[in-house]
């Protein structure tokens, strides 16, 4: 049988991803009811990271106790792969021992070449590339919340970074349009296939002009500090430019936010924020995701 890995949303075609997050919100409602849906005893995930993280670590931890297995944390420090062993070899041996490997890392390549010499699923966790598992929770959450995402306008502000990249694959598998607001010289590069799903904006205004959903996240990310918060100047997400938006629309951000910086200091509680149904939704869309891959 072929192992499926998630390293992309490009991993999943559009009937995959849209069964991924209807089962994310059936698991999200039995959650909620208090019903205990312990199907995967005994499987064993570990948890590769080299980036801090809150809710990726409790989420992916928290929803293998839920299904009835468990989640081994390592970290660079406490294992060999701070000693430079080859990313094969640590692929080859962990998978004879677990079920599953989720990493959170900075290079799509390493990510990639751990799946290659894996016999189990490898579920990219985040890389300065992409961050799918945030994409699921976000498209859960507005599935839930506004039903379709089909044919609506969504707007990224800021960054053309791992988020943006995710939510360009996200526009060619799910059918929206996508705005893209960025400073000069951090827009995203566009692959070929999915240009007719992106345009660039200069104006903020502009692109958030009738959006359905609007999305930010921190100036400069995590390892790229190199980045000049400076540039960014401006880039602010706030109950003034949502009013602009279309009536119903939902602002999301992957959290931890910077208020004052990316979002206005009010920004995070206005009616029209979702970011905790959205952080709790990493949890749910990662059982539904862990599951499909076990299955497949």
């Amino acid at each position: 049988m072929t192992v499926r890995h998630f390293l992309s949303l490009d991993d999943l075609n559009t009937a995959e991803l849209k069964q991924i997050l209807s089962r994310a919100s059936a698991l999200r409602q039995a959650h909620h009811q208090g019903e205990e849906l312990v199907h995967l005893p005994r499987k064993v995930m570990g948890m590769i990271f080299e980036k801090a993280s809150t809710r990726t670590r409790v989420s992916f931890e928290a929803a293998m106790t839920h299904v009835g297995g468990s989640a081994i944390f390592l970290s660079p420090k406490d294992t060999q792969l701070g000693r430079g062993e080859p990313l094969e070899d640590t692929a080859r041996v962990l998978s004879r021992m677990v079920d599953i490997i989720m990493i959170r890392t900075f290079h799509q390549a390493d990510i990639e070449t751990f799946a290659q010499y894996s016999s189990v699923p490898i579920i990219n966790a985040l890389t300065d590339s992409y961050h799918p598992c945030q994409l699921l929770a976000d498209l859960q959450t507005y599935q839930e919340q506004r039903g379709d995402i089909e044919g609506k306008i969504v707007t990224w502000i800021g960054d053309g970074n791992n988020m943006c990249r995710s939510y360009i694959n996200a526009a060619k598998l799910l059918g929206f349009d996508l705005r893209v607001a960025a400073p000069k010289g951090y827009e995203p590069e566009i692959p070929e296939d999915k240009k007719a799903c992106v345009t660039l904006f200069d104006s903020l205004e502009e692109a958030v002009s009738g959006a359905h959903l609007v999305v930010t996240d921190v100036w400069v990310s995590m390892g790229e500090e190199g980045k000049s918060a400076s540039d960014f100047e401006g880039y602010s997400v706030s109950p003034a430019l949502m009013d602009l938006a279309d009536k119903e629309a939902l602002f999301m951000h992957c959290l931890p936010a910077h208020r004052g910086e990316e979002v206005s200091h009010d920004m995070l509680d206005d009616p029209r924020s979702v970011v905790w149904d959205e952080a709790e939704n990493r949890l749910h869309a990662q059982k539904a995701l862990i599951e499909f891959l076990l299955s497949s």
